[in-house]
């Protein structure tokens, strides 16, 4: 049975799949960087009394499975994601900063999926076999 999470005044197991796209699709994501973009998440996720549970992806996407409670705004935290991970990303990788002339990372559309339909750990096998 899946985990049940508590807070004063509820009981709940949201998670969300999350898959932010690089601007203009370009291939400029490696493993220091996936490392670098789970470690921001993490603590983004923290902050929203959020965990990350699982991340990886490929050159151009990260894929991300986020248990969050039910007081979050997703897009809120959305924005609050794509907006550190970016900003720090390109403050502590100079061939991020040089891909864009503009200070940009993210693509503004991303792709967001509640996982209730799906196993959590088919979801979690499906991220941990994206190319990295």
């Amino acid at each position: 049975m899946s985990e049940i999470y508590k807070n004063r005044h509820a009981a709940f197991n949201l998670h969300v799949h999350l898959v932010f796209i690089t601007k203009y699709r370009k291939k400029v994501l490696g493993e220091l960087h996936h490392e670098h973009f789970s470690e921001c998440v993490t603590e983004v996720c923290k902050s929203f009394d959020a965990e990350l549970k699982e991340c990886n992806g490929e050159a151009d996407h990260i894929h991300m499975l986020i248990q969050y409670p039910p007081t979050v705004q997703l897009s809120k935290l959305v924005n609050n994601l794509k907006s550190v991970t970016s900003r720090r990303m390109r403050g502590n990788f100079i061939d991020l900063r040089a891909a864009y002339s503009k200070p940009v990372l993210w693509s503004r559309s991303y792709f967001a999926s509640s996982c209730g339909g799906a196993p959590l750990d088919i979801i979690k096998q499906y991220i941990q076999n994206q190319q990295g």
